[in-house]
């Protein structure tokens, strides 16, 4: 099978050749260019042989544009964090505005999945990553954010609705620059920052606004982030495949699998078994998942990025774990 048909035969739940595999890491040395990005992306699937790319903009790229200020503090896992928020008070929703997606960093963003995909040609399918607009507000106000979700200014729909109409924008311009669709990563759909119902109210309508422009696509993946997640609220999303921390929080593969016939990805832990090891247990990891869902409707993944930490040998005995069943 090529790249495209196992990813299509993991997605509607037939037996693939061998189960798919993919894995993901920031690279926060090249990561504000998009020709370095890109060159560095492309070494790395040529190095893995994945059977899809993740796209690794910087985690706060979708702010900039909105004009917070971030930076990389070494950390494991290789995140910028925003350093200088662009809402500071509740009256600052009221200035959001629509921005374009083919310019800033939305534009640049953009031309990497254009430069990866003339490196990698057709052959490997490429998603890109896509916060919601829910995660973004919080990214641009932080608990400003927080608090403004108990007790709602009116201008907040505004606003998230300012933010749903250029990550639609944004959607549709990788795409029409080689991306299959889209990693999309809600970061707030968790008891941790809100109650279900308030998630129903700001995240689940945004949510949905953005998924909308990338309908028709190849193959998204929605990224449920966190602990205590609102899994059973959000896991119905119109996306080919449904990816959290499995290893780390409920529900694991077995019990979503019996809640939802999904296709998933996942069954690697990526802060403890990926950077710890030994490989030996990298591989009983990925055949213990594969054997939860007896090898049908899954990619074999971590929850989230990688440890930086992770060794090399760890990663090829995950990419061996699923050649030598």
């Amino acid at each position: 099978m090529t790249k495209r048909e196992r990813i299509e035969a993991a997605v509607n739940g037939r037996p693939p050749d061998r189960v798919p595999i993919s894995f993901w890491r920031h690279f926060p040395d090249v990561e504000m260019r998009a020709e370095t990005l890109a060159e560095t992306l492309a070494a790395f699937q040529r190095r893995h042989d994945l059977d899809f790319v993740k796209m690794m903009p910087n985690a706060t790229y979708a702010t900039e544009d909105w004009g917070c200020e971030s930076e990389y503090r070494e950390n494991p896992m290789g995140a910028r964090r925003v350093v200088k928020p662009a809402i500071r008070t509740s009256a600052d929703w009221g200035r959001l505005r629509p921005v374009d997606p083919r310019a800033g960093a939305l534009g640049r963003e953009v031309q990497c999945v254009r430069l990866l995909r003339k490196a990698l040609g057709d052959p490997v399918p490429i998603v890109q990553t896509v916060f919601s607009p829910l995660s973004i507000a919080y990214k641009l106000g932080g608990e400003q954010t927080l608090e403004d979700i108990r007790r709602p200014p009116a201008a907040l729909h505004a606003a998230l609705q300012a933010i749903a109409e250029t990550m639609r924008g944004f959607v549709r311009a990788c795409l029409q620059a080689g991306a299959d669709g889209i990693f999309f990563a809600t970061q707030l759909a968790s008891e941790k920052f809100c109650s279900a119902g308030k998630y129903r109210e700001f995240g689940r309508p945004y949510d949905l606004q953005v998924l909308d422009a990338a309908d028709g696509a190849a193959f998204s993946i929605l990224h449920i982030h966190g602990a205590d997640i609102f899994f059973d609220l959000v896991a119905d999303y119109p996306v080919q495949a449904v990816n959290w921390h499995d290893r780390r929080v409920p529900p694991g593969l077995r019990e979503a699998r019996e809640r939802h016939p999904r296709c998933f990805v996942g069954g690697l832990n990526e802060t403890e078994t990926l950077p710890q090891g030994p490989a030996s247990r990298v591989r009983e990891e990925a055949l213990e998942a594969i054997e939860q869902v007896k090898g049908l409707g899954l990619i074999v993944g971590p929850g989230c990025v990688f440890d930086l930490r992770t060794p090399e040998a760890h990663l090829e005995a995950a990419r061996r774990a699923v050649e030598n069943l």
